[in-house]
């Protein structure tokens, strides 16, 4: 699929970028890392492969030589994933004197919500159907050590109130499995969520 204007609305962020620093052939290249069929890249290094790219045409247009270990040492630094607060401060300030604008690059930095809207939004991609019978495999797991909960919990409860240690009328156990997502703040079923394959962190 061709990384075309989307229409009406914005245009999602990774589509953007592509078309701003002309990374022509990374969409095909995201959607084929993270289709496969065999060796699948996650969204969460889809996105650090992305924002080192984003992070070495930043440093093009600014005439600064770089290799491929100084620009994931720098995307590191930028990104707060390494090195003391002193050595991201530094890298910052070294980029800046040479014509870098970090804060910008740093706002453009995509997440792994972002990567997975572009595309499944725009370019349509979905996971390998082996995927989704592996979630399924789980949810049914899950539903069925639930289920397990339930009876075990009711039995103890019976024979508690069967033996006048517990008084309890007419009742039923509810058993219902929540996951809080840190990072969108997002409560979800877990059977929703296996199903959906993807929590709602959006384009962030």
């Amino acid at each position: 699929m061709n990384d075309q204007p989307t229409g009406p609305g914005p245009d999602p962020k990774v589509l953007r970028l592509i078309r701003k620093y002309g990374l022509e052939g990374v969409g095909d290249e995201l959607e084929a890392r993270w289709t496969h069929p065999e060796n699948r890249t996650s969204l969460r290094a889809l996105a650090d492969s992305f924002n080192k790219r984003i992070l070495r045409a930043a440093l093009d247009d600014a005439d600064v030589e770089t290799i491929t270990d100084d620009v994931s040492r720098l995307y590191a630094l930028l990104d707060g994933a390494e090195g003391s607060r002193g050595e991201q401060t530094a890298a910052r300030r070294r980029l800046e004197r040479v014509g870098v604008d970090v804060e910008t690059v740093r706002a453009e930095f995509v997440s792994y919500g972002a990567i997975r809207s572009y595309l499944t939004g725009h370019r349509d991609a979905s996971l390998p159907e082996t995927d989704e019978d592996a979630r399924a495999a789980e949810s049914r797991t899950i539903e069925g050590l639930r289920q397990r909960t339930v009876a075990v919990t009711e039995s103890k409860l019976d024979r508690l109130r069967d033996t006048d240690h517990l008084q309890l009328g007419s009742y039923r156990v509810l058993a219902d499995l929540q996951v809080l997502c840190e990072e969108c703040g997002r409560q979800y079923d877990v059977a929703t969520l296996l199903e959906t394959g993807a929590c709602e962190c959006g384009d962030q």
